[in-house]
């Protein structure tokens, strides 16, 4: 699995003029699963994301993890995360896992963040949505997961 991991002060992500989901002071992870990632790949991932320190201990170093901040998680599927750019003037998504396997795992992942950290929202799978953040650094990361 793949996530773009972005500190924030807030995000919120919207179908149409419904919220889906938003959380103040946190995470937004901009989710992809590829070929090969399974239920482990999702708990790797969640483990990454709930443990990654990117918040400022009492010394302003980035000490801390989401979960010691009591901080919220927007999760958000992008199956654009997984485009190969390597070649030519648009993006091939045949890294990108088959949908229906992508959105079983991006709905463990959520279940799973649900049952660990209380402040987790998400977005919806296949559905064209708006994202708005606050962007607090900027801090931004690339993290991969893989079940092997």
């Amino acid at each position: 699995m793949i996530a773009l991991l972005q500190r924030v002060l807030r995000a919120e992500v919207k179908l149409g003029g419904e919220t889906l989901g938003a959380i103040d002071h946190g995470i937004l992870a901009l989710v992809c699963a590829e070929p090969g990632d399974d239920e482990s790949s999702a708990e790797r991932m969640l483990e990454r994301l709930l443990g990654y320190r990117v918040f400022s201990d009492g010394a302003g170093k980035m000490n801390l993890s989401v979960e010691e901040v009591r901080g919220g998680l927007l999760l958000v599927p992008q199956f654009t995360l997984a485009a190969d750019t390597s070649k030519g003037m648009r993006p091939s998504f045949s890294s990108a896992l088959a949908p229906d396997a992508a959105r079983k795992l991006f709905d463990h992942l959520v279940a799973r963040a649900r049952s660990r950290h209380s402040n987790t929202a998400c977005g919806r799978f296949g559905e064209h949505m708006q994202v708005a953040l606050v962007n607090d650094g900027p801090v931004t990361f690339w993290l991969r997961a893989s079940g092997s």
